[in-house]
């Protein structure tokens, strides 16, 4: 796999130790993580092997991955073997993709909070969906969910928000049967907006009234119960963001949007155009714009960038993909069998996907041969075999 013009990683390398030097008062020891793991991703610092070919003995040092789940480089693989598993659970029924976001106001308060507030969103998104998609106005049903947390927009500003995947029905409340929803239509986003709306407001009463909230700079005031209450005041009638997508086409496509979707980080490698004395150029998308002309172009100064990346670092032990409903852990395996009953489905046959390519395990880019370890070194060590000449690093993601 080649390597991008510009990564995440060198613009870290060439800056991070000046900005960590200047904000040193400000950032999170799990900030310092991330940049360090970064930085070292695929370098002589994490070790690595020799691999030969075993017919024309072109030979290729590979580096290790940093393994976090922050980096840009390290998400391919990870991904692969999430949606491997993610495949035996696919039902035959339209799937529905369905995002949550909070208001501007609340992510203000969760940049500051973010362990319970992204808790809150994931827990509330799905107690919502869950609710309303029981009633039997509605639905009448128990559903499945899988969501992913995403915390940035497009041009890497805070913006936290929930990506839903649901099937297209679920199982009737006496399990007896497969209730679908209508033909394109899932539920009704208003009704999942109110909803979302007042529990996510009522709980978050709740945890200022407990003490779990903390308040900083100009938010230092929203401590005080009165003046939280007034800052909540207008968020009890604004809308709230529930946004149902069209269904996909196909279990192959719900496959396809997981793997772009599930371990996306800030920015990408590839959206990176230049890095220079004016700082670095990257792409992003105007969502407020249809059409190709949302598609443009930024420049932040580096340590803008640098900062607007980390701010998405999430503290280390909230996990940013859950399941919720029929599928969640313990009873998974035994609803995904009782739907497929109840579909009168048999097991979807195995389709090959990307993670049926083992990246740890490439062809001789000379013959096409078979590559096989002949060497491997610690972290800081330097290999006793040499690359074919010229030195060529083929970079493979080992995380």
């Amino acid at each position: 796999m080649s390597r991008p013009a510009l990564e995440v990683a060198d613009i870290f390398r060439d800056h991070g130790p000046a900005w960590r030097q200047a904000h040193a008062s400000h950032v999170s020891l799990d900030q310092l993580k991330v940049m360090s793991a970064i930085e070292r991703c695929r370098t002589a610092a994490l070790g690595g092997h020799v691999a030969r070919c075993e017919d024309c003995a072109y030979t290729a040092i590979a580096y290790n991955s940093c393994r976090n789940r922050h980096c840009p480089k390290c998400q391919g693989a990870a991904a692969k073997e999430w949606l491997a598993d993610r495949e035996a659970e696919l039902l035959p029924v339209p799937y529905y993709h369905v995002v949550f976001t909070l208001p501007a106001a609340i992510a203000d308060i969760a940049y500051q909070n973010k362990a319970i507030l992204y808790d809150l969103l994931f827990k509330v998104s799905a107690e919502t969906m869950l609710t309303i998609a029981a009633d039997p106005k509605h639905l009448g049903a128990r559903i499945d969910i899988t969501s992913v947390l995403h915390t940035w927009g497009s041009a890497m500003t805070h913006h936290p928000h929930v990506h839903m995947i649901v099937p297209g029905g679920g199982i009737s409340p006496d399990g007896l049967r497969w209730v679908s929803c209508r033909p394109g239509f899932f539920l009704p986003v208003r009704v999942l907006s109110r909803l979302f709306r007042r529990v996510f407001l009522e709980k978050l009463v709740a945890a200022h009234q407990a003490g779990r909230l903390s308040f900083f700079g100009e938010h230092a005031h929203l401590a005080e119960a009165q003046s939280f209450a007034a800052y909540l005041a207008p968020l009890r009638k604004a809308e709230w963001v529930v946004y149902a997508k069209r269904p996909f086409g196909g279990p192959e496509a719900v496959l396809a949007y997981l793997s772009r979707y599930t371990h996306r980080v800030a920015i990408a490698n590839r959206r990176l155009i230049a890095f220079d004395q004016h700082g670095v150029t990257f792409k992003w998308k105007d969502y407020r714009i249809e059409g190709r002309d949302r598609y443009k172009q930024m420049t932040l100064g580096t340590f803008e960038f640098i900062r607007r990346f980390l701010i998405h670092v999430l503290p280390e032990d909230l996990h940013r993909i859950r399941h919720y409903g029929l599928f969640a852990k313990g009873s998974c395996a035994d609803n995904i069998a009782h739907a497929r009953e109840l579909l009168a489905a048999a097991k979807p046959d195995g389709h090959p996907t990307a993670a049926a390519v083992d990246p740890s395990k490439p062809a001789c880019p000379c013959c096409g041969g078979r590559m096989i370890i002949i060497e491997l070194f610690a972290r800081g060590a330097t290999p006793r075999h040499r690359p074919t000449s010229p030195a060529t690093v083929i970079r493979i993601d080992t995380s």
